[in-house]
């Protein structure tokens, strides 16, 4: 006579053991029709599951996370089946969820063509309209083995068998089609409310190159048709605002296979770069930073020193000397910060010391995870090492929390989560240094009344941290700035400094970056602003065009002097007809066109066109001058055309 506790605290008691399906009915038919699952004692469990004695519940509908995620899992059986249909002799292997849906690997005869995937999402929509039950069955593991190689399904058979043999598997049958699968899964095929199958990609069995290439088939699910269409339309928006394709076509970068990962900056690029660099440098002088520079290239017992080598060694490039020492590029600037502040005696007086640096980093990234800007081998890091004491650090982690947010404003990006990842299993350091290092932070953030999200575990292995969430104009989430604690090195590099009683005591240590890799940050605003740059950030300003060769001349001393007043300004002086001119700058994201024919030569003035094709009148050059420079000088987030 089970008694069943819901979320509200309401109890219900029942004669017999009873499903949770059941329990929603009784509840109410409304109820029942949306039950997906339910979560029995904080365990996440099937509808069918059969409940036999006093327990917590919550019924799981679409409107939980554990929802979507349910209907994805459910989705990604529901492919397989529609591929096992279409095609007898593929073999199954694994399929699960990822951020906004989920894949299924293949091992086919052939590629699957588009064609294929047509026929493969047409039969998954008849799989959902016929409501094929969906049921769970247990077997051993050897039983298990046996059934799947008797189905002539060898890559589930071998994913079975790696399972320790005391196990009991739960597999999922849904009409002619059966799984394993740890579940739970949907009550049946028709409440899975909106599908589509994406994409179809390569992917080696296990991860391992040396294996069998399967067919990966992508897809994914949402809540309703609604949903579905808002994500494609999300990926439409995407594919236009790629910064791979529009750094080719704005010129601003390319990548070569001769330096995997590895970005070639063109001038247009590297003037976007060094304006935030330049931008770096002038906030965090008004910050009370210093600046320094350390080697790429640093002895191997240096890493040793840091836990890098121990912890980070297969990321990092290395190599050996004809006397036998052995060097690493640096993927971190941490050590080098540790080297700059053991040099000389340091004082209480001295601290915070806030050293940064636009170190040049490597790690090694595998070639498939290689994306243009946002994952490379070789960047720039926009580190700072903060060194201070125990008391000075709580209001250290305020004030880069504080500058972090502000600068983030200054580029348009208001919607900016926290997270806060605690120690990791594999760390470095006593419990008791990590207690007092997660407070500060979490203390910091909350006497700021910032809201946070804890992510136990996922902390550096020397220090917990903070990870800043942005989110852009088409509302995709990019993780930037981190802050981080540090205890442990000051201790492993033996840094002391003179406290104020004349003892020794060691510096607290703040990893901070604002934004991270300067490569993925100018790839997060190329796809933000769609590389529509605010005028401070623009690689080109401002374009002077003339109408005919009469104008030649004071297009270009129009030019000199926007130039002479720091405004990034070219001439086009090509034969061209001005609507040519017109429309290929405006393709080329330039903020400001500067059209000079017969009228303007006489007045010294220029007509003004943005790129958005807003024409704002004719005026003065100078004026048009101090214009644009106060513009420039404000770092307006978009070109004053509005």
């Amino acid at each position: 006579m089970p008694v069943i506790t819901l979320p509200d605290g309401s109890q219900r008691s029942y004669e017999a053991p009873l499903s949770v399906l059941a329990v929603a009915a009784d509840i109410g038919a409304g109820l029942a029709k949306a039950t997906l699952a339910g979560k029995v004692d904080g365990q996440l469990v099937d509808a069918s599951h059969l409940i036999e004695q006093d327990a917590a519940l919550s019924i799981i509908t679409a409107k939980d996370a554990e929802g979507l995620d349910i209907i994805r899992h459910s989705s990604a059986h529901l492919m397989a089946q529609a591929v096992k249909q279409l095609f007898p002799d593929v073999q199954v292997t694994i399929g699960p969820t990822i951020e906004n849906g989920f894949y299924y690997d293949f091992s086919s005869s052939r590629p699957f063509t588009p064609e294929d995937l047509q026929a493969i999402e047409a039969r998954m929509q008849d799989l959902i309209k016929q409501d094929i039950p969906v049921e769970r069955s247990t077997l051993s593991r050897d039983e298990a083995v046996s059934f799947f190689l008797n189905m002539g399904e060898k890559y589930k058979a071998e994913i079975i068998e790696s399972i320790p043999a005391d196990q009991t598997l739960s597999l999922y049958r849904q009409g002619d089609f059966i799984d394993l699968c740890r579940g739970p899964h949907v009550p049946s095929t028709g409440k899975i409310p909106a599908v589509k199958v994406m994409k179809v990609a390569g992917a080696y069995w296990r991860g391992n190159s040396n294996n069998e290439m399967l067919q990966r088939i992508y897809g994914t699910a949402w809540l309703s048709k609604k949903d579905l269409q808002a994500y494609l339309t999300l990926l439409e928006e995407a594919e236009k605002r790629d910064h791979r394709k529009l750094g080719r076509q704005l010129d601003l970068f390319h990548f070569d296979e001769q330096a995997p990962g590895a970005v070639f900056w063109h001038p247009k690029g590297w003037t976007v770069f060094q304006a935030l660099i330049g931008y770096m440098r002038e906030r965090q002088q008004r910050a009370g930073y210093v600046e320094v520079n350390t080697p790429d290239v640093m002895d191997r017992s240096l890493w040793e020193t840091s836990g890098h080598w121990f912890n980070y060694r297969d990321n990092m490039f290395t190599t050996t000397t004809e006397d036998e020492r052995v060097f690493a590029l640096k993927p971190m600037n941490c050590p080098g910060g540790m080297l700059m502040f053991s040099q000389g005696l340091k004082s209480y007086r001295d601290l915070p010391l806030r050293m940064a640096e636009f170190g040049k980093v490597h790690r090694y990234e595998p070639s498939g995870a290689l994306h243009g800007l946002m994952r490379v081998r070789h960047f720039t890091q926009d580190d700072a090492h903060i060194f201070c004491t125990e008391d000075q650090m709580a209001q250290e982690c305020k004030d880069v929390v504080a500058l972090v947010l502000d600068i983030y404003k200054e580029f348009g990006f208001e919607n900016v989560h926290i997270k806060l990842s605690t120690r990791p299993e594999n760390r470095i350091g006593s419990d008791e240094s990590w207690d007092v290092l997660e407070h500060a932070l979490a203390s910091s953030l909350e006497n700021m009344g910032l809201p946070y999200t804890l992510f136990p575990g996922e902390g550096a292995f020397y220090g917990p941290k903070l990870e800043f969430v942005l989110r852009d104009a088409i509302g995709r989430d990019w993780q930037c700035g981190t802050l981080q604690v540090d205890m442990s090195l000051p201790e492993r590099f033996d840094l002391t400094y003179v406290a104020e009683d004349n003892t020794r005591k060691r510096p607290v240590m703040l990893h901070r970056a604002l934004f991270g890799s300067l490569e993925r940050f100018t790839g997060i605003l190329i796809e933000h602003y769609e590389g529509k740059f605010p005028l401070w950030l623009s690689p080109t300003q401002a374009v002077v065009m003339n109408i005919t060769d009469k104008q030649a001349d004071f297009v270009q001393t129009a030019t000199r002097q926007l130039l002479q007043s720091g405004i990034r300004a070219v001439a086009d002086l090509r034969n061209e007809k001005i609507g040519f001119k017109i429309r290929e700058h405006t393709m080329q994201r330039v903020p400001y066109l500067l059209v000079v024919g017969d009228r303007e030569v006489e007045t010294q003035s220029v007509s003004v066109r943005t790129r958005s094709g807003k024409d704002l009148g004719t005026f003065p050059l100078v004026e048009v001058q101090q214009r644009l420079s106060a513009e420039i000088a404000s770092r307006s987030v978009s070109v004053a055309e509005q």
